[in-house]
């Protein structure tokens, strides 16, 4: 897949998601996002999660028990020297977080997301 990267993104945005890079925990104001609406990938603008699907994990990055479907591809990532599933925007290849499987039912997963990487769109 050829990347095509929004001019628009900052350094951090385009090292985050295609140099797989992290932001700083607790840094996102959309860890303090509760309106309803939905999540979107700030580079392509696809559509990655809805809010009802959002929870507070306590560990600093906006969190999901559930994705959009069919939206992220996933890989093993050894970067930490342990396995973790990556996921990037199947739209764009934007890496977006990892998957763990600590997430509150019905899924027992959190996809654990940069908030840099994504735009809130309030329901109108």
């Amino acid at each position: 897949m050829t990347k095509k990267i929004n001019p628009n993104l900052s350094a951090e945005q385009k090292l985050i998601l295609f140099e797989e890079g992290t932001e700083l925990p607790g840094s996102s104001e959309l860890n303090h996002e509760k309106r309803e609406g939905s999540f979107h990938c700030v580079n392509c603008g696809e559509k990655l999660f809805d809010s009802k699907t959002k929870y507070e994990s306590g560990s600093g990055w906006p969190s999901f028990y559930e994705s959009l479907p069919d939206v992220f591809e996933t890989k093993t990532d050894h970067h930490l020297g342990y396995a973790r599933t990556e996921y990037h925007c199947k739209k764009c290849g934007g890496h977006q977080g990892h998957i763990f499987d600590d997430g509150p039912k019905p899924t027992g997963k959190r996809f654990c997301n940069n908030g840099v990487c994504l735009v809130f769109k309030p329901k109108s």
